[in-house]
């Protein structure tokens, strides 16, 4: 097939490899200049393909525009008036964003699973969250995001909120009635701000979820490294600003980025766009296609295994291109097969005890689909133990008790006690199960014996904790 050069769509991809192909004689920064080969080889191919932003794409002083140009192709691919490329994750770009609402000691409306950056945006911006509960499916057990009864009454009772922050889609590609939820908002003349760093791929093909600023939100940020072709820490934020201030959204990418943004991370942000708007139906065909002949496979194969859809969950609220696996109903340890398979070189984004979680995207092929088919299903049914009632993993039974905002309590003096003296007394730190990484405890909340007690078994399981001083949690922070 004769097919176009991406290159020709995405000008940062192009001007990156120009680039790499002239021979320029550069005294800027970074200091290895792309010759590292001459030092070590091995060197050479670490950091030879490493291309600034600054003397690299564009000139120091930055007068051909490229990134500019490349941003606001993006921002109307998405149809809104402000995009940026970050090369700090979505981790930057959802901080960025806390710091273009409100003004210190604001109240915002925020889902309680949240990623750890946007809590840390809150702590470094001083808004005030009231926290939205997640809502669980009945049959599955799995978080749905957030329920519009739950966002009407938080909306209701602070009229002074200054915006409603969601996670769409969540960890396990599931969301919330994303369109009547920013309706509503909007009604009451609050901003919609969505983390989507999981579905940088929505709105690519008719099968799956429109993304949110089609649905009629205010800002989004997407990682594009995670389900498209992204570098690690590519990511994009976007917004339409009738509802925002440009100058603060500005203002707030600007004090969070990087002085020294990477060129290849800025021009494969560029290339995933551009790779979504020229072969987006084509590319999400094959994945869909990769996907559900995974789940028949595993139906025929694994009796008593439960791998959810489109077509037993609540309807447009699921990533189609998602393969879960719950094993609860087989009574096998998720963690024991996940180890079984890292022993043949197969690694799984989410693996705890009851869920699975492998990543499929437009990158793999059916070889690579049915070699990780080979080694999980003779693991699934050497693993049948005593079946299991479907419950909801830890992190979405969240019932935080808060009694100081994020920012009092992260620069409260602190102290650390042993886990069993921490009941009652206001964390100091971030605790969470990783992945997925959505906080239990958090700074400002009361240590409860239900969220104790949940991240002591979910540690026993194999299940790492992350963020915490002490991943054992023999010991934790709290507020002096």
């Amino acid at each position: 097939m004769n097919r176009r050069p991406l290159r020709e769509d995405a000008m940062l991809l192009d001007v990156y490899l120009r680039v790499l192909d002239e021979q320029q004689n550069e005294f800027t920064v970074p200091g290895h200049k792309r010759r590292a080969h001459l030092l070590d080889e091995g060197l050479g191919r670490l950091v030879d393909g490493d291309v600034p932003l600054y003397g690299g794409l564009d000139t120091i002083k930055q007068t051909n525009g490229a990134l500019k140009r490349a941003e606001e192709r993006a921002a109307a691919f998405y149809k809104v008036d402000w995009c940026r490329f970050s090369t700090g994750g979505s981790t930057h770009t959802n901080q960025a964003l806390a710091l273009a609402l409100g003004h210190p000691g604001d109240v915002v409306v925020v889902s309680r699973s949240l990623h750890r950056s946007m809590f840390l945006g809150l702590v470094m911006a001083d808004l005030r969250p009231v926290w939205l509960p997640t809502q669980i499916d009945s049959t599955s057990g799995l978080p749905m995001g957030t329920s519009f009864d739950d966002v009407a009454t938080a909306l209701a009772s602070n009229p002074d909120a200054k915006a409603l922050v969601l996670t769409e889609p969540g960890y396990v590609g599931t969301m919330s009635d994303l369109a009547a939820i920013t309706d509503l908002a909007h009604k009451c003349d609050v901003p919609v701000i969505i983390d989507q760093a999981w579905g940088a791929h929505f709105g690519a093909h008719p099968e799956l979820p429109r993304h949110a600023l089609a649905y009629g939100a205010d800002a989004l940020v997407t990682s594009t490294h995670k389900l498209l072709v992204g570098y690690s820490q590519a990511s994009l934020v976007a917004a339409r600003t009738e509802r925002l201030d440009r100058d603060r959204l500005d203002r707030g990418f600007e004090a969070t980025q990087t002085t020294s943004p990477a060129g290849a991370i800025l021009a494969s942000s560029d290339a995933s766009r551009a790779l979504m708007e020229t072969r987006g139906v084509e590319l999400f065909d094959h994945v869909l296609s990769l996907v559900r002949s995974a789940r028949e496979r595993l139906h025929n194969e694994v009796a008593g295994l439960l791998v959810p859809d489109e077509s037993t969950l609540p309807s447009g609220r699921f990533d189609p291109t998602r393969l879960i696996i719950q094993l609860a109903p087989l009574g096998a340890d998720g963690v024991a097969i996940e180890r079984q398979l890292l022993e043949h070189g197969v690694s799984l984004e989410s693996a705890d005890r009851d869920t699975l979680l492998p990543i499929i995207t437009v990158a793999d092929t059916n070889e690579s689909v049915t070699a990780l088919l080979d080694h999980l299903i003779p693991a699934l049914q050497g693993a049948r133990g005593e079946p299991r009632d479907l419950s909801p993993a830890l992190s979405w039974r969240v019932k935080p008790v808060q009694v100081l905002s994020p920012r009092e309590a992260f620069f409260a003096r602190h102290a650390r006690v042993e886990s069993s003296m921490a009941l009652g007394r206001v964390c100091a730190e971030l605790i969470a199960p990783y992945p997925p990484g959505v906080p239990v405890l958090a700074p400002g909340e009361v240590v409860t014996a239900e969220s104790l007690d949940g991240l002591l078994e979910v540690a026993r399981s194999g299940v790492r904790i992350a963020y915490a001083a002490d991943p054992t949690l023999s010991t934790i922070e709290v507020v002096a």
